[in-house]
């Protein structure tokens, strides 16, 4: 596909058979990882796997392309609450919706690790910096510590994705998790660490 191609838009169809591709792949991925083969997802979406390679030439940009998607979705539901009335509600409102969607897939937590390539370093930035207002919001508010920053808290939602994953946790030990680390982030009148 030459330059002058990829710049086209895609026809209503092409568009169609790209999202039904996508879909189907984030759906694989988030069920079996990586290993999952392009014919199987060609077979979840319903099309040829010419159509698969026309549109993802290797496993490696669907498997990208299948995280970008979703982690722009997450930075569109970010921005749109940056501007909620109650800052502390919005912020585990969010962390909320990122927990019910990650809890059953395993690639959100590349998605909120980062990555080192660079089709990943744009996208994870722009998540980021949504999520870190959201913080910032919360906690001018008073809803969550101050002594927190962007990168603890993506660190801490990463360890908790990756260990619910690893261990096999049920959809509750997974929402008990979670309460733990969220409140984890509340204020508190006296730390234990300060005793």
């Amino acid at each position: 596909m030459t330059d002058r191609e990829e710049s086209r838009p895609l026809r209503a169809d092409a568009r169609r058979n790209r999202d039904r591709v996508l879909a189907a792949a984030q759906a694989a991925f988030a069920e079996e990882g990586i290993s999952v083969p392009l014919d199987e997802i060609a077979r979840r979406a319903g099309v040829g796997a010419g159509t698969v390679y026309r549109h993802f030439p290797t496993k490696e940009a669907l498997f990208q392309a299948a995280i970008v998607d979703r982690v722009e979705r997450m930075i569109t539901h970010a921005r749109d609450l940056s501007t909620a009335p109650d800052p502390g509600r919005a912020f585990f409102a969010f962390l909320d919706s990122m927990v019910t969607e990650g809890g059953v897939k395993r690639d959100l937590a590349d998605a909120v690790g980062g990555h080192d390539s660079p089709g990943y370093l744009g996208p994870v930035h722009d998540l980021n910096a949504a999520i870190s207002e959201l913080l910032t919001r919360a906690q001018q508010s008073g809803a969550v510590r101050p002594d927190m920053d962007i990168t603890d808290l993506m660190r801490l939602l990463k360890g908790a994705f990756l260990a619910a994953h690893e261990t096999g946790a049920t959809k509750e030990q997974r929402h008990r998790t979670f309460t733990i680390v969220f409140d984890g982030m509340r204020p508190h009148p006296q730390s234990h660490l300060d005793r």
